[in-house]
């Protein structure tokens, strides 16, 4: 089933375009990283998948246009933004039974089957708990909806490795399978790469890249070049070339692993180093093309 289906999706703020004919496809049961650099078109996408926001151009979220039918689609769909916005002054207990109150897909017992896991004390004011314990009580919430599509927005942003390795950890062993989706957007790449199924790059409202994890690791090659092999390795087009401690890496789009390795170790790129390499591109196309 098709989750996310965006053609021709575009949204302009006067003069300034946020997003620019985006096509976009996210199937059930994939989580998808969603990465671009400040300003690229992320939450604007994410606000048009929520409904926060008009736009130009065909949208459908499970089956449903988000911006005329966002009662119905909230029933299904889960948000956790960059800031948590739970009131400071509402109790734990109190937090439980809002919820509980408010949306007919929660189960209150979930949340406190997540809760019990963490140090959150349920008559703890919001207010008490560090940044890393709301975040763990917003995550506790949102699991606690069944809900068909969770969409995450720098969903650890400002926390340490441990609450972020702890909250993506929960995601997957507590959260996911394969009925639901979900979307996240984080500039913490290192984080979720092992995390995810598909991945999405957007640039200047524009996607650069949309391909899954599967083609990632097959497509692009990472060499550390022994020295007298770099005119070698340069004749094969590499996208992207780098200094690390001394020695020329480079990285390469559809060469065969076996004659890169006849040029020195080879390894599958993180995300962080192809999302440069290709940012950087066009970067450089883009100054080309104004002289």
């Amino acid at each position: 089933m098709t989750v996310i289906e965006a053609r021709g999706l575009r949204k302009a703020f006067g003069t300034t375009i946020a997003l620019d004919s985006v096509n976009l496809r996210v199937e059930e049961g994939r989580i998808v990283g969603l990465i671009g650099p400040n300003g690229a078109g992320k939450s604007t996408a994410l606000n048009a998948i929520l409904g926060l926001t008009s736009y130009q151009g065909e949208l459908r979220v499970l089956g449903r246009d988000p911006w005329t039918e966002r009662d119905q689609l909230m029933r299904d769909v889960c948000f956790i933004a960059d800031v948590a916005v739970l009131p400071r002054w509402m109790r734990v207990s109190q937090a439980l039974e809002y919820m509980a109150g408010v949306h007919p897909r929660f189960d209150r017992a979930k949340a406190k089957g997540f809760l019990a896991k963490t140090d959150i004390r349920q008559p703890s004011k919001i207010r008490e708990l560090s940044k890393g314990m709301v975040t763990q009580l917003h995550l506790a919430l949102v699991m606690a909806i069944d809900a068909r599509l969770l969409v995450l927005d720098e969903p650890t942003l400002g926390l340490d490795i441990l609450y972020r390795k702890q909250f993506y950890d929960s995601l997957l062993n507590d959260y996911f399978d394969r009925s639901r989706t979900i979307v996240v957007t984080t500039h913490q790449v290192e984080d979720v790469q092992h995390v995810l199924t598909d991945l999405i790059f957007i640039n200047h409202g524009r996607i650069v890249l949309d391909c899954g994890m599967e083609e990632f690791e097959s497509r692009y090659l990472e060499v550390a070049v022994r020295p007298e092999q770099i005119a070698a390795a340069r004749a094969l087009q590499p996208i992207h070339e780098r200094q690390v401690l001394g020695r020329s890496t480079l990285l390469f789009d559809h060469v065969d692993r076996q004659q890169l390795a006849a040029l020195g170790e080879v390894r599958t790129p993180s995300i962080a180093d192809l999302f440069v390499a290709l940012m950087g591109n066009q970067a450089g196309e883009a100054q080309g093309a104004a002289r």
